[in-house]
């Protein structure tokens, strides 16, 4: 379980506890009367375990708190959605994962994202894409829809014209080597970076290999200043307190100022494109 999700349990708890001391009841009393076992109500007060929607129910029906129970039911649910496993998100198959990215990248102006060894879903080519989503099916054994997942991608990309969108994207080196499908998909790949580099409202930068460590991190999408999505090796995590973002914000612009742009940025592309097509490509 994740740091953020254990604070909001940990938040919600104690909201429940204060409910409780305001009513005048005890814990014991709370238990007795909905049959609870006599620790339960300490773990859900101290974050050791989320309560139910019927727990949290039963609280404001005994605590006389039912002009809460819509509030803390919101943010029960809202516990449950920040930390989301692959095998969930991905259980139909990839398609809807893509989906659900257009409807976040469509409804956000400022779009800020950092990959370390791969390029961004929005700036892929297809056939990257496809090595990309192959692989994804074939890990996680979910359903096998790769055409559809790869066009439901393609079809992210048309955010990228849209005129009220700020795009902001930082990669590590590593990125332009991490081979994805054969030697032609990455120079189909690098092709399309260099021709990214020319649209209006598209910043990408790009971390040298020997930049100096500054902090430790994993790929992340910020969406303005209101959710941070983090992806895991099992699970997505999708960050909306305040003052975690800020974290991410801080952390975004030191990347940012690691990386090169410009021509700094195409010169590191064209030395991955000449590596990739070899001495006869030259």
């Amino acid at each position: 379980m994740t740091g953020s999700v254990d604070q909001q349990r940990e938040s919600l708890g104690a909201r429940l506890r204060e409910i409780r001391f305001t009513a005048g009841l005890s814990g014991a009393e709370l238990a007795r009367r909905n049959g609870w076992d006599a620790s339960k109500v300490s773990k859900i007060e101290y974050g050791r375990i989320r309560p139910s929607l019927d727990d949290i129910s039963a609280y404001c029906r005994d605590c006389n708190a039912e002009d809460q129970l819509a509030d803390l039911h919101a943010t029960r649910q809202n516990i449950d959605t920040a930390y989301l496993e692959w095998r969930k998100i991905l259980g139909t198959g990839t398609k809807r994962r893509q989906q659900a990215s257009i409807k976040w990248e469509s409804e956000a102006q400022i779009i800020r994202s950092f990959e370390p060894v791969l390029i961004p879903g929005l700036l892929q080519t297809a056939d990257y894409a496809t090595g990309i989503l192959r692989k994804v099916i074939e890990f996680q054994q979910i359903p096998n829809d790769l055409d559809e997942g790869v066009s439901k991608r393609m079809e992210r990309q048309q955010v990228l014209y849209q005129r009220d969108h700020l795009f902001h994207f930082v990669i590590a080196e590593q990125a332009l080597y991490t081979t994805v499908g054969d030697d032609q998909t990455m120079i189909g790949q690098l092709d399309r970076l260099l021709a990214v580099q020319g649209m209006p409202r598209v910043t990408l930068g790009i971390i040298p290999f020997m930049a100096p460590f500054e902090t430790a991190t994993t790929s992340f999408l910020m969406f303005d200043n209101k959710t941070v999505l983090v992806e895991g090796i099992t699970a997505e995590l999708n960050i909306t307190q305040p003052r975690e973002i800020k974290v991410y914000h801080r952390t975004f612009d030191v990347l940012a100022g690691q990386s090169v742009t410009g021509e700094a940025a195409r010169a590191l592309i064209r030395t991955a494109l000449e590596r990739r097509r070899g001495p006869e490509g030259r």
